[in-house]
């Protein structure tokens, strides 16, 4: 069944009306006007005051911020730091973790693209671990087999993929991972304001423009103590997008009040309403199980298409059709993915008519 009528419609009528049909909260989510009045407020005040003093004024504000992530990342306020995205926190962390290059980084089969690029530039070494099923979830036995009989330097886990909306059983990867002495880092960029990212993890990376649905260029990067050798708080940049942090506020005090736990549920009836919708229109059929608590949907292309033809498929539901959905490449997960697939990602506000002109548009573009 999909989300509380009350939890739509309050998600619906805090947001402009959108000129698309926006089934792309994954990519980035929309904004609601309290955000964006938020960010225009402090980008007037920084016109009026200047751009330091202005930061200056809002040091309340931001703070405010840091502890309402750090309560749904499961840190403290004092270890969590704002960054720009949650690639760019990544890349602050390896910076200052300086892991000995060769160290072994033991990832999830749907590891992100950017990611291991980015393990590749400090010279660490990527393995993949077991997965129990055909979607990609971690086999929990055979990483408990892994970690001791080899423990790697770090277990690296994308909470929810870029490609694929499967959950990963993260709580009990940490676990794991915990009593084998190994430190554990979620990117929870698909997932914070998805699923509950309170994990009790080493460290933990997100960002504000998808489930959240605050301004794009905030991050956030939250370090348990002694984890690294040098303060969490000087790992944070001075030059910032104030304004956009001053927004994720907002957006995050949007999400507190409407309860991140039934924001959670609303999320996955979608998902479940989404699969259940588009399953076999056209060809085109679903990669997630239809109880996946998820609210992202991938669609594999009927029999015989290229991935040349899925990305036409989407622009053409684009201009032709009025809908926004992501061609999701083989680049974003390139350990496990085999094929570009269409990526549908509703939030609360999506309804069933929504999901039929989606599904129409499909037939067409088919």
């Amino acid at each position: 069944m999909p989300p509380p009528p009350e939890l739509a419609d309050a998600w619906r009528t805090a947001r402009p009306e959108p000129d698309l049909l926006h089934l792309d909260s994954a990519a980035a989510g929309r904004s609601s006007r309290a955000v964006l009045s938020a960010v225009t407020a402090h980008l007037e005040r920084e016109a009026r005051t200047g751009g330091y003093v202005a930061a200056a004024q809002a040091a309340p504000e931001l703070d405010r911020v840091r502890a309402d992530l750090a309560g749904l990342l499961g840190h403290a306020p004092q270890d969590t730091v704002l960054t720009e995205s949650a690639v760019s926190a990544l890349s602050v962390l390896l910076e200052a973790w300086r892991l000995p290059p060769g160290s072994t980084v033991l990832v999830s089969p749907g590891e992100y693209g950017p990611n291991l690029a980015r393990f590749a530039r400090w010279g660490l070494v990527v393995e993949a671990m077991a997965t129990a099923d055909a979607v990609g979830h971690v086999d929990l036995d055979a990483l408990r087999a892994r970690l001791a009989a080899r423990p790697p330097a770090l277990v690296h886990l994308c909470h929810l993929g870029s490609h694929r909306g499967v959950v990963q059983p993260a709580a009990e990867v940490v676990v794991l991972a915990r009593a084998a002495g190994v430190p554990v880092v979620v990117d929870s960029a698909q997932a914070l304001g998805h699923v509950d990212t309170a994990l009790g993890a080493d460290a933990v990376y997100a960002t504000s423009r998808k489930w959240l649905a605050g301004p794009r260029g905030v991050g956030v990067l939250a370090v348990r103590p002694g984890l690294l050798d040098v303060p969490t708080a000087g790992l944070e940049s001075a030059e910032a997008f104030v304004a956009g942090r001053i927004g994720l506020g907002v957006a995050l005090a949007e999400h507190l009040a409407l309860d991140p736990s039934r924001v959670h549920a609303g999320l996955a009836a979608r998902g479940r309403a989404t699969r259940e919708a588009l399953d076999g229109t056209a060809g085109w059929r679903t990669v997630e199980p239809v109880d996946e608590p998820s609210a992202t949907t991938t669609l594999a292309p009927p029999v015989g298409w290229t991935d040349a033809g899925v990305e036409t498929a989407q622009q053409q539901l684009r201009v032709e059709h009025g809908v926004l959905v992501t061609s999701a490449g083989v680049w974003r997960a390139p350990l496990e993915a085999t094929r570009t697939v269409l990526r549908v990602s509703p939030h609360l506000d999506a309804t069933a008519e929504d999901l039929d002109r989606l599904a129409r548009a499909l037939t067409a573009v088919s």
